[in-house]
């Protein structure tokens, strides 16, 4: 991954406000994407996040938003920001390209800043909910929200596991998709997710892990890689060793590899998982498949912790995330740093753009009608 060749197949956030104010590629589709923001969790720095993100003059460049969630909320959200941004509702919406959907569904003093509660999951999972069928309908380009708890949204709603499960459900997806962390240097795909450790190899079969490669050549080319490189890890130390460690390298992963490699992807490995993501900080990957989610979640964290993103792929439209959390430690004090908030929103606009093959998107009046008959056929 030479660095001449990762900036012809990804575009950084400079790259893509550069793009929106003086042409090249980003102008070749007329009008703007919308992006249905879900408030997260509201006791964590999501509402502050949503409050710097919508006053970010970058953020205006790139794409028009509309916020889901409680107009009190937000007000909260501004006051921890030190923002001072009027966010129109939806008749201001043709004005400016932002607006907010206020669903009046949650008092923040109901709940307490820094904990989770059934009320801040309640909240989250009618904001995501709405956003992801405003996407699978056409009246969105893409999703975003702000981070979630998963403690908060199990006290909601049982079933909850996780995001794609839900999202599963909302909009009766024919498959799952998958969770991809991107930074500039690298992404990383997994084969398993939120499943607890000790199941982990139990899981493993070379068709699951063909498949997760499938999927993530995929979503990469969907983002604008030509030809991504995957490095595929192992699971057990330094990849098996030969069979001395475990033997889930031999008879799973490496079949799985072979198999994608004779599809002529550029698929390589299973690599030691304690020096596969130097291979890929080396421009040797585009993206690193990992087999559980703490083998990539930590380098990638430690890599970029504020600028890092994830992506969930898979869908006709982008789902994104910063990926980090909602750091109750720090709520309500005004330090969230909205560094990959920021990136979540202009990567998933771009995918919008590429996503869409008209070469336009609707003009703002287009946009509100379609919003308002959204909203007046129930699907609230």
């Amino acid at each position: 991954m030479g660095s001449g060749r990762f900036r012809q197949s990804w575009y950084s956030f400079k790259d893509i406000v550069r793009g929106m104010q003086g042409g090249g590629r980003f102008m070749d589709h007329h009008g703007r994407p919308l992006i249905a923001l879900a408030m997260g969790d509201p006791a964590g720095i999501g509402a502050e996040l949503a409050a710097k993100l919508l006053a970010d003059a970058d953020i205006q460049k790139v794409c028009d938003i509309l916020l889901l969630g409680d107009r009190r909320v937000w007000a909260l959200g501004c006051e921890q920001a030190s923002v001072d941004y009027e966010l129109a509702d939806l008749d201001g919406f043709v004005d400016g390209g932002q607006a907010l959907s206020d669903f009046g569904h949650l008092d923040p003093r109901d709940i307490t800043v820094g904990e989770s509660s059934q009320s801040g999951g309640d909240f989250a999972l009618v904001n995501f909910r709405i956003a992801l069928k405003m996407a699978a309908a056409g009246v969105a380009d893409a999703v975003a929200f702000t981070p979630f708890n998963k403690h908060s949204m199990r006290l909601a709603e049982e079933d909850y596991v996780d995001e794609i499960g839900f999202i599963r459900r909302t909009i009766g997806a024919a498959k799952d998709g998958s969770e991809f962390n991107i930074l500039d240097e690298v992404w990383n795909a997994r084969v398993t997710s939120h499943i607890p450790l000790s199941e982990v190899a139990g899981c493993m079969t070379a068709e699951r892990i063909e498949k997760a490669i499938d999927l993530t050549i995929e979503s990469m080319e969907a983002a604008g890689f030509t030809r991504p490189r995957l490095a595929v890890a192992g699971l057990n130390p330094h990849a098996g060793d030969g069979g001395n460690f475990g033997r889930e390298e031999i008879d799973v992963i490496e079949p799985a590899v072979r198999a994608a490699a004779n599809r002529q992807l550029a698929v390589e490995g299973p690599f030691s998982p304690d020096t596969v993501f130097l291979r890929a900080k080396a421009g040797l990957h585009d993206a690193v498949l990992t087999m559980y989610h703490d083998q990539g979640q930590i380098a990638m964290k430690l890599m970029g912790f504020d600028r890092g993103i994830t992506l969930i792929g898979g869908y006709p439209f982008p789902i994104t995330t910063p990926a980090h959390g909602t750091a109750f430690d720090i709520a309500g004090q005004g330090k969230a740093n909205p560094g990959a908030a920021k990136r979540a929103l202009t990567i998933g606009a771009d995918m919008a753009r590429r996503f869409n093959t008209s070469g336009s998107f609707p003009d703002r009046q287009t946009r509100i009608e379609a919003v308002r008959r959204f909203f007046r056929g129930g699907h609230a």
